[in-house]
């Protein structure tokens, strides 16, 4: 059993916490404490594993608090509250973790793919697609991700984002047929029939064995007269 002085509060903690205030105030130079940052995230890391997650976040607030440029906290604050489906909350932290981030990393890569999921599922497209774009130039070899994507746009409504996402995926796997097939689809589908034979066109040369693909680029010349 952990002692009461693992995870109890010190005078000097809690006076350093009570300068800090708010998690929102932006703070520079002294008024940083990265060493009481790392103490409270250690002890919520502890929390965390014990599946105390209350606690955990109480002490991930607190490290932010210390250093809202905590990027570690961030995330995992972010990974408790979306662990909790308390999605309202995690989003704003994915955003600031992703924003601070300056490498690619699979935390990186993980909370850009959830930040636009997330904004998808609450149908917020305005802001998932930028996210969404991001994911796929990060993740370049996740197709599933793009099919996703593109059929939730497109099933909303939102063909011209659906267009943008198979658009990025043909640019960062530019061999995958089926991307121009299903870019085709949509385009064809959007009355823009000219546009739907040059990605037909283009899964019939990436796969130049695939008769269905043949079949839909005569269909379409037919259709358009040619």
């Amino acid at each position: 059993m952990l002692g009461s002085d693992v995870y109890g509060q010190n005078s000097a903690a809690s006076n350093a916490l009570d300068r800090y205030g708010n998690l929102n105030i932006t703070r520079e130079g002294p008024t940083i404490d990265a060493e009481l940052a790392q103490k409270m995230f250690r002890r919520g890391n502890t929390y965390s594993n014990l599946q105390r997650y209350g606690e955990a976040i109480e002490e991930y607030r607190k490290a932010i608090s210390a250093d809202p440029n905590f990027s570690n906290a961030i995330r995992n604050l972010a990974n408790t509250y979306y662990f909790l489906e308390r999605y309202d909350e995690a989003k704003p932290l994915l955003a600031r973790y992703i924003e601070l981030e300056t490498s690619t990393t699979a935390g990186l890569i993980a909370a850009v793919s959830t930040l636009g999921e997330l904004e998808r599922q609450s149908q917020n497209y305005e802001s998932s697609i930028a996210y969404d774009l991001h994911a796929i130039e990060l993740n370049p070899s996740n197709d599933s991700q793009i099919h996703i994507m593109a059929n939730t746009y497109n099933n909303a409504g939102e063909a011209h984002k659906a267009i943008l996402v198979y658009r990025a995926g043909i640019k960062v796997i530019p061999s995958n047929a089926f991307f121009s097939r299903s870019l085709g689809r949509i385009l064809e589908q959007e009355d823009r029939l000219e546009e739907a034979l040059t990605e037909y066109e283009a899964a019939a040369a990436k796969d130049p064995d695939s008769e269905f693909y043949a079949n839909l680029v005569e269909t379409t010349r037919r259709r358009l007269d040619i």
